[in-house]
């Protein structure tokens, strides 16, 4: 089986919902709270194993009890941990998440042991590195270490597939077109490009711009507006299915992951965007991040279930 290398971070989620956000000032009693295991790398790597797929995490974690706990998520998930770096002295990555009733959620990052993955703690991973077939990338890792992978990746001649997120205003196009997916929501593709993307024609006039900067897939998710993928050749728009969203947190995560577990498998870059696009959507009917994704057995039911609504 194809092996997916996801370098990046691995966090610890503290999930408060509430009815509606506190204004400036204001103290409100939320409506629920949980702890559990999050970062963008880890729940890219959690979905894409949870859909059967082979990965191997490339991260670094703290020495206290979040990272160990951490860590024992990735092998409950069957996740590749020979590359999961503990770092002395460093509290683990913590994101602070508010979840409204509507369903959207804002997020506050504590970088912690993921700050301190630089390309040097890369290099012990190389050899397994090179014998990967996808490598997953996002921002919430040291921009240099995100540099470095994506240098290898071309070196070895292995596709990357980069997620910009959180979004970077400094992002060195010299060195993210070397990448083969560049993978934003609108809003990332607003704050990267400069551009407005409210409107389907906006997102279309942003990914043009990229594409112009030498990138070659530009994959925008775009919440219930669907996705949208432009290259060269190609502009393929799928909509989103309708269903009632619970909790949105760890939507594009659920994407990329299921896109990167079918792209290794098919090749067929279309073909995994729609499977993406409904396996986010199943995502987003649960609460949670990495508990709403669903495996492999679940997710085909959810398939069935809604080719039998279209038939």
């Amino acid at each position: 089986m194809k092996k997916i290398a996801v370098i990046g971070s691995t966090m610890m989620d503290v999930v408060s919902y509430t009815d509606r956000m506190p204004e400036a000032g204001e103290t409100r009693m939320s409506t629920d709270f949980h702890i559990a295991a999050g970062g963008k790398g880890a729940n890219q790597a959690i979905a894409a194993a949870k859909l059967g797929a082979d990965v191997m995490m490339v991260t670094a974690i703290g020495d206290d009890l979040f990272g160990e706990n951490s860590r024992k998520n990735f092998r409950r998930h069957n996740i590749d941990d020979r590359h999961i770096m503990t770092i002395s002295d460093t509290a683990n990555g913590v994101a602070s998440i508010t979840v409204e009733a509507s369903g959207q959620n804002r997020i506050l990052i504590c970088a912690g042991a993921n700050g301190k993955f630089t390309p040097d703690l890369l290099k012990s991973a190389e050899h397994d590195l090179s014998l990967c077939s996808l490598i997953v990338l996002q921002l919430e890792i040291p921009l240099e270490t995100v540099y470095a992978a994506i240098a290898f990746g071309k070196k070895h001649g292995i596709p990357v597939l980069l997620n910009p997120a959180p979004a970077a205003e400094n992002l060195s196009f010299e060195k993210v077109c070397d990448c083969e997916f560049f993978m934003p929501n609108e809003t990332e593709l607003a704050i990267t490009t400069g551009m407005p993307t409210e409107t389907l024609d906006g997102v279309r006039a942003a990914a043009k711009k990229l594409l112009g900067h030498g990138l070659k897939n530009v994959i925008v998710t775009m919440g219930s507006r669907g996705s949208l993928w432009m290259s060269k050749d190609h502009e393929v728009h799928i909509e989103a299915s309708e269903v009632k969203a619970v909790d949105t947190t760890g939507a594009g995560d659920a994407f990329i992951g299921c896109f990167a577990a079918s792209y290794v498998a098919s090749g067929d870059i279309e073909k995994s965007l729609r499977r993406a696009s409904r396996y986010a959507t199943l995502s987003v009917t649960r609460t949670g991040t990495q508990g709403s994704y669903a495996d492999a057995e679940e997710f085909t039911a959810f398939l069935q279930e809604l080719d039998g609504k279209t038939a």
